[in-house]
């Protein structure tokens, strides 16, 4: 009896291989995967933030005449300070090849406290020196570096304005000549300006975008006389000055979209 239970048992265990051996493979599906949201880059925006920055001039001392007299040589002095920024703009994605490329154009204006101490030289003078606003309108081109990461280059025409300049005599006692003082009168310089940076999108909230660039503006030369408080007349001297601003910016971006919102990726 215990012979022939085994006998069942070890038939049964070998046709149970065989009807195994005979059915179909069962076909296991792959996991299903969410579509990935990436950013469209094709669209307007709007942005505001702001940055530090830093400028440089180089200036040229003369006695107006006639004939006009240059009495110093080409000296240098800068100032620093924060600023504050507004912006807006549209670009434009397309691929070409394996790259994603993004052009656009845009326009900003910055509010600015940059400052620092100018010397006039041929009056032992001092004075403190503030660029107060700048704006600029230009263009980028860029890369995606990544779907969401955008690396570009930036380019364009820029005016800077810089505050009136009231002397001071570093000894003391009144300019002869001139006992309620000397200023030299605001002035707007007009130049061209070069810049790099990055943009990257941010995921917790569609449109939402951070950006920082790094700018060098150049801005052409300028002559500016001195001039007597009193009565606004020329004092007689001017220099002509040459200015170079560098800042860096960081600003919140929010981006209206002419697809409608992100672009779905499907793997």
């Amino acid at each position: 009896m215990k012979k022939l239970a085994l006998a069942l048992a070890a038939t049964a265990a070998f046709a149970g291989q065989a009807i195994a051996a005979d059915m179909p493979a069962r076909i296991t599906k792959a996991p299903v995967v969410a579509p990935v949201a990436v950013a469209s880059w094709t669209g307007c925006y709007v942005g505001g933030g702001g940055g530090y920055g830093l400028w440089y001039q180089e200036n040229t001392g003369y006695f107006d005449g006639p004939p006009r007299v240059q009495v110093t040589d080409t000296y240098s002095n800068g100032g620093k300070g924060w600023f504050g920024t507004v912006q807006g703009g549209c670009d434009y994605q397309f691929s070409t090849g394996a790259w994603g490329i993004v052009v656009g154009a845009f326009a900003d204006y910055d509010f600015a406290d940059i400052n620092g101490r100018r010397n006039d030289i041929m009056r032992a003078a001092v004075g403190t020196e503030k660029l107060s606003s700048q704006w600029a309108v230009g263009g980028r081109v860029g890369v995606l570096i990544t779907p969401n990461l955008l690396s570009y280059l930036s380019g364009g025409y820029a005016e800077a304005k810089f505050d009136r300049t009231n002397w001071t005599n570093a000894f003391g006692p009144p300019f002869p000549g001139a006992a309620n003082g000397l200023y030299t009168d605001g002035a707007t310089f007009k130049g061209w300006f070069i810049g790099s940076g990055y943009e990257y999108a941010l995921g917790f909230m569609p449109g939402l975008y951070w950006k920082t660039e790094y700018r060098a503006a150049h801005f052409d030369r300028q002559t500016q006389p001195t001039l007597i408080v009193a009565n606004g007349l020329r004092f007689g001297e001017s220099y002509d000055s040459e200015k170079w601003v560098h800042t860096v910016r960081s600003e919140l971006v929010y981006r209206f979209n002419f697809g409608g919102g992100a672009v779905v990726a499907k793997y």
